[in-house]
C-alpha cells in the first residue's frame, strides 16, 4: 500500500491537545504516587482482534510527547492486516511516562484502526468491482483530517475535506435555489475553473435534468440497485457516479455491482467501533 504518512506537526498538534485534556491541572497524580522517579519498563502494543492498523505515529507523538528518553519502536506500519497477539509496536524507557502516555496513546491506535478495519472491510467486499468506497464530512470535529488518514490506510479514498474543496450541490440547495437547473446553472457562475461541481440526485428526473449542466460528478442518494444500474446507464460516463445510503459490507457489493465509480459511508469515521488493541507489560 503506497500510504504516505501525515506530517508530524499535524500529528503532534492533535496529540498535544488530548494529552493536555487528559493531564488536567496536576498531571498523572496516580503514576506519580505509585511509580518511583526512576523505574524503567517494557510494553508492547498488542491487537486483541483482527482488524488493520492506523495510528502508530499518533501513539509515538503520545510518548515522545510526554517522555523524549521514551522509545518507540514499531514492528508493523499503518494499513498492516492484524490478527490476535500481533505486536504492533515496542515501548520502553520511563514507566512514569509510559503510563501517563498510555490512554492517549491507545485512544487514537483504537479509534483510528477501527476506521481503517470498517474501511477495509468494504474494500474487501467489493474488490470484484471498479468501484471505491469513501468517506465524508461525517467526522468527529478537530480529527478530520487523522479519521480521513484511516480510511486511507484501510484502502479508501477521501471525498471532500471542507466545504472549500469543491461544490456538492444538495437536497436543501436545490430547494432553496428552486431546483436542479437553477442551482446547477448558479453554481457554474460563481466558482473558477479548477472547482468541480458534484449534485445530489434522487430521481431519474432529478438525474436528467443535472446532467444537461454537465456535473463533473453526481450522487445518487439512496437508490435502490435497479434504479442505480438505470443512472448508471444514463451517465455513461459523462460523469463520476458516486451511491450513497444504507452501504455496509453486506449492501456494498449489490450496490457496487451496478456500476457506480464510488460508494459513500459517514459511518465510517462517525461510527466505526473502536478496535481492541492493548498496552502489556514485558518487562
Amino acid at each position: 500500500m503506497n500510504l504516505a504518512p501525515l506530517p508530524a506537526i499535524m500529528v503532534e498538534q492533535a496529540v498535544r491537545a488530548a494529552l493536555l485534556e487528559d493531564l488536567g491541572r496536576a498531571g498523572d497524580i496516580t503514576s506519580d504516587a505509585v511509580i518511583p522517579a526512576g523505574a524503567l519498563a517494557k510494553v508492547a502494543l498488542v491487537a486483541r482482534e483482527p482488524g488493520v492498523a492506523a495510528g502508530l505515529d499518533f501513539c509515538r507523538s503520545a510518548f515522545a510527547l510526554i517522555d523524549p528518553a521514551i522509545v518507540f519502536a514499531p514492528r508493523l506500519g499503518d494499513g498492516a492486516r492484524l490478527r490476535p497477539g500481533d505486536v504492533l509496536a515496542d515501548i520502553s524507557g520511563p514507566a512514569r511516562g509510559i503510563l501517563t502516555a498510555e490512554r492517549v496513546a491507545l485512544n487514537f491506535l483504537g479509534h483510528l484502526s477501527g476506521i481503517a478495519t470498517a474501511t477495509q472491510g468494504i474494500a474487501d467486499a467489493i474488490a470484484h468491482t471498479k468501484a471505491k468506497i469513501s468517506c465524508t464530512r461525517k467526522t468527529t470535529p478537530g480529527l478530520r483530517f487523522a479519521e480521513k488518514y484511516a480510511v486511507r490506510a484501510g484502502g479508501g479514498a477521501n471525498h471532500r475535506f471542507g466545504l472549500d474543496d469543491a461544490i456538492l450541490i444538495k437536497d436543501n440547495h436545490i430547494a432553496i435555489a428552486g431546483g436542479v437547473a437553477r442551482a446547477m446553472a448558479a453554481a457554474r457562475a460563481g466558482i473558477g475553473h479548477l472547482v468541480k461541481i458534484e449534485v445530489e440526485v434522487d430521481t431519474l428526473a432529478q438525474l436528467d435534468e443535472a446532467l444537461a449542466h454537465a456535473p463533473d460528478a453526481v450522487l445518487l442518494d439512496n437508490m435502490a440497485p435497479e434504479m442505480l444500474r438505470a443512472a448508471v446507464a444514463r451517465i455513461n460516463g459523462r460523469a463520476i457516479a458516486e451511491a450513497s445510503g444504507r452501504i455496509n459490507a453486506q449492501t456494498a457489493p449489490g450496490i457496487a455491482e451496478t456500476g457506480v465509480d464510488l460508494l459513500s459511508a459517514g459511518w465510517l469515521t462517525h461510527s466505526a467501533r473502536v478496535l481492541d488493541i492493548g498496552l502489556d507489560f514485558v518487562g
